[in-house]
C-alpha cells in the first residue's frame, strides 16, 4: 500500500525538480546580445564576425575593381582548418560568396572537380573555348592559440585571407580577423 502512494509522490516531486532546473528554448537572432560563447569552439557568431570583416576590408581595398570584364570572377580555394576542432570551412567562405555576389562587385565559383571535368569534357566536345578563368582565388586558414593561467582559458582564432592573382602569380589582398574567447567556462552573453 505505502508503494501506491510513494511511487507516484516521487515521481512527481522528480519531474517537479526537473522541469524547475530546465530553460526555456527559444529563437535567438543571430548576433544578437544573447549568444553562447564557447571558449573550445568556433561558434556561428564566430564565422558571421569573422566574414562580415572580411567581406568589409575586402571591398573597401578596390582589389576587386582592378579587372578588365566587371565583376571580378572569384574561385573559392581551400581554407586550411589548422584548429583542434572538425569545422566546416563554408560556414566562412558561403557568407563571403553571399555578401561579395550581393554586393555586384564579384561573382563566385568554387573548386568542384567534377563539374570541372564535366565543363571541360562538355566544352571538348563542342569544340568550344568559352571557360573564363578567374581573376581571383581566394583561400585562407583558420588558427586556434590557447593560453592557460590557473583556471583561466584564453582561446584565439584567427581567420587568414589572401585573395591572389592567378594569371600574375601574386597576392591583392590579404585579410586578418582575430577572435578571443576567455573565461573560466562557457556562457551565455547578455
Amino acid at each position: 500500500m505505502k508503494n501506491k502512494i510513494l511511487l507516484p509522490l516521487i515521481a512527481a516531486a522528480a519531474a517537479a525538480l526537473f522541469t524547475g532546473c530546465a530553460t526555456d528554448a527559444h529563437y535567438v537572432q543571430t548576433g544578437d546580445k544573447e549568444q553562447i560563447v564557447s571558449l573550445n569552439q568556433i561558434n556561428i557568431q564566430d564565422y558571421a564576425n569573422a566574414a562580415n570583416d572580411a567581406v568589409k576590408d575586402l571591398l573597401q581595398s578596390g582589389a576587386l575593381d582592378k579587372v578588365a570584364n566587371p565583376p571580378a570572377l572569384l574561385e573559392l580555394s581551400r581554407i586550411v582548418n589548422n584548429t583542434s576542432q572538425q569545422v566546416d570551412t563554408d560556414l566562412l567562405t558561403k557568407k563571403i560568396s553571399i555578401a561579395l555576389l550581393q554586393s555586384g562587385k564579384a561573382q563566385t565559383k568554387t573548386v568542384d572537380r567534377k563539374a570541372v571535368g564535366y565543363q571541360q569534357e562538355n566544352e571538348f566536345m563542342n569544340d568550344q573555348k568559352t571557360t573564363r578563368l578567374p581573376d581571383f582565388t581566394l583561400s585562407g586558414k583558420i588558427i586556434e592559440t590557447v593560453d592557460r593561467a590557473g583556471s583561466t582559458r584564453r582561446t584565439t582564432y584567427s581567420f587568414q585571407l589572401s585573395l591572389n592573382d592567378p594569371k600574375a602569380g601574386v597576392q591583392v589582398w590579404e585579410g586578418e580577423k582575430e577572435i578571443g574567447k576567455q573565461g573560466t567556462r562557457n556562457t551565455v552573453g547578455f
